[in-house]
């Protein structure tokens, strides 16, 4: 068995061992000139018909086009002889020589997984991701929500697979190679090693707060997570044994999770990225659509996410996959699907809106998260780790370097709570609140006429003046300071702000695949959107006592009127005696409100239309 002779894998050569590096850098059969291809034929034993493909000069692109007839043309009259010539040209494009590893995912099957991808998973910097969950402080209030990155990055790398791969069968004149797929996994597979503890709420709430002078996203971590991740593992001989040529295709993984360095994208039209040419644009849409929003990132966190937390998905991304096909778009090849699948992408987009709604900003989710958050900025200067050369860093200064950030994970949650640190009293004291259930209430939510601006300030403002919104029938021994609200705004949208993201999408018909065209909203149905963002004001009370409550509502509920916000859903509930005084708030259009003077104040009288 130790001597059974195994395929060579795609563009390996006799005596790899003895070549220059020059000669070892270009395993691409793709990119094979004339020699390369005579080369691979004596090293398959079929030597002698190495002159009549020089006289045909035959190079690598060409290989994927011979049929029978053409070889029978160039003199190959046996059957034999063309079946063994076949036989090994198919070699080429096999994915991989060497047997991928099997994972059985709940959300996809049985997921087969390259040996160079299997290299990346097994080493600390990915394995992290374990212990970082998906949904950070959903878990909180879904119980089913407890599944964590490390997951989702491999759903991501095989559909990111798929994906290719199927615009590969479907459309050979791509040109799509084993390099391209490899590094299109490969992006999948790391997209999100830089999230820290809690995923979004790290970089979302804490960072801003604990380190309010830089801009920091978690994808920038991916980045430089992804650098520390191959020279700590010293992965590049093993990526190179494997196909990929360094280090353009370390730049197409990067610019396919974060985009284009901003050195590059500030040269204006000019095609921004180093890593691919710009006929192979398409494949910059499959990890991170930065063009509509559509990409697999989305498509495994939607069914996983679902599943997870018992919400009904209602996008199909198998059905995507059986209509994509790329088309050229002003100059440029775009990924697009059939012009009958577009109510399907509005439906993906309105799960998208959903969750968000029902899951990821649920009101008490994003209190447990600012909640964490105000307990880890007090533990920031704390709880430390070290890092590269005995350099010690904190919770908000992990993120420069990676040998500390490797070390940041939602254990730092349990770390503060079990501590006996009196630096961490306080921090401890906040976490331990959330495991006993004792919450920061929410007062309700509003919305204004049109979306504002909203800085810090205006949100220290808003919480100032929560404080000073007294209504007369207010419990008068009660006293409510800023600091005891929490003023949140949440901003809902389809993925593109105020823009329709269909519109940015382009469809293809039955009669002329190669076409792209672009599907207006009124061509699909009246009963779509008419606005495709949101902006939502939610207001919290760390006071937790009845009578505080009750007070604090009232505030809220005057703070509306005043600042000319829309009624919150139980208005009529908590303050009956102050919604009638505003004449908009009027919950029936069958109902007119006439304001009478009773006693020297103003009171609201309903009447009936007649």
């Amino acid at each position: 068995m130790a001597n059974r002779k195994r395929p060579l894998d795609a563009g390996s050569m006799p005596g790899d061992s003895c070549r220059t590096p020059e000669e070892l850098q270009d395993r691409d059969y793709m990119r094979w000139e004339v020699d390369q291809t005579c080369r691979y034929l004596l090293a398959e034993g079929l030597g002698e018909w190495e002159e009549t493909f020089r006289a045909q000069k035959i190079t690598g692109v060409g290989l994927r086009y011979l049929q029978d007839a053409d070889l029978e043309k160039m003199g190959l009259q046996y059957l034999g002889d063309r079946l063994r010539v076949q036989h090994s040209l198919r070699k080429l494009w096999q994915i991989e020589a060497e047997p991928n590893k099997v994972f059985n995912d709940p959300i996809h099957g049985h997921v087969e997984v390259h040996p160079l991808l299997i290299k990346i998973i097994d080493t600390p910097q990915f394995q992290r991701l374990r212990y970082l969950k998906q949904l950070g402080g959903a878990y909180f209030v879904f119980p089913g929500a407890s599944h964590n990155r490390f997951e989702h990055c491999i759903g991501v790398g095989y559909l990111a697979g798929r994906l290719v791969q199927a615009l590969n069968e479907r459309q050979p004149e791509l040109l799509i190679s084993r390099r391209d797929i490899l590094c299109v996994q490969i992006a999948g597979l790391c997209h999100d090693l830089g999230h820290g503890p809690f995923s979004h709420m790290y970089d979302g709430m804490f960072i801003p707060k604990a380190r309010p002078g830089i801009s920091w996203k978690h994808e920038k971590a991916s980045l430089d997570m992804f650098d520390y991740l191959v020279a700590d593992n010293e992965l590049k001989p093993v990526m190179e044994q494997h196909g990929l040529v360094l280090p353009e295709d370390l730049d197409f993984i990067k610019e396919q999770i974060a985009g284009p360095a901003v050195s590059d994208a500030a040269q204006g039209p000019k095609w921004p990225y180093k890593g691919r040419p710009e006929d192979k644009s398409f494949l910059y849409e499959i990890v991170a659509n930065k063009r509509n929003g559509i990409d697999v990132d989305k498509w495994d966190y939607f069914a996983r996410d679902c599943y997870h937390l018992g919400i009904q998905n209602n996008f199909d991304y198998r059905r995507f996959l059986k209509f994509a096909r790329v088309c050229e778009v002003d100059g440029q090849k775009h990924i697009c699907t059939r012009d009958k699948e577009v109510g399907n992408l509005y439906d993906m987009f309105h799960t998208r809106n959903c969750l968000h709604r029902r899951a990821y900003q649920h009101k008490v989710g994003n209190i447990i998260e600012t909640m964490i958050t105000e307990a880890f900025l007090k533990a920031d200067k704390h709880v430390q780790f070290e890092g590269t050369g005995g350099k010690m860093f904190t919770l908000s200064t992990a993120i420069d370097d990676m040998k500390a950030y490797t070390k940041l994970t939602d254990n730092v949650f349990e770390q503060i709570l079990n501590s006996s640190s009196p630096e961490l009293k306080d921090s401890r004291e906040i976490l331990h609140n959330i495991v006993c259930r004792r919450l920061y209430k929410c007062l309700g939510q509003t919305q204004a006429d049109e979306s504002m601006s909203v800085t810090r300030e205006k949100i220290q403002n808003w919480e100032a003046a929560l404080a000073g919104s007294i209504p007369q029938s207010g419990a008068q021994d009660v006293s409510l300071q800023p600091e005891d609200f929490i003023v949140s705004v949440i901003y809902m949208d389809y993925g593109m702000k105020e823009k329709n993201p269909i519109n940015s999408v382009r469809f293809y018909c039955k009669d002329d695949p190669n076409k792209a065209i672009q599907i207006r909203k009124n061509q699909v149905s009246k009963l779509l959107p008419e606005r495709f963002a949101e902006q939502l004001i939610r207001v919290y009370c760390k006071k937790t006592d009845d009578r505080s409550l009750e007070a604090a509502k009232k505030h809220f509920v005057k703070w509306c009127m005043d600042e000319n916000f829309s009624k919150p859903q139980d208005g009529d509930i908590i303050a009956p005696e102050l919604t009638p005084l505003k004449e908009s708030w009027s919950n029936d259009e069958g109902r007119k409100v006439n304001r009478v003077c009773v006693n020297g104040q103003k009171r609201a009288k309903i009447q009936l239309f007649k």
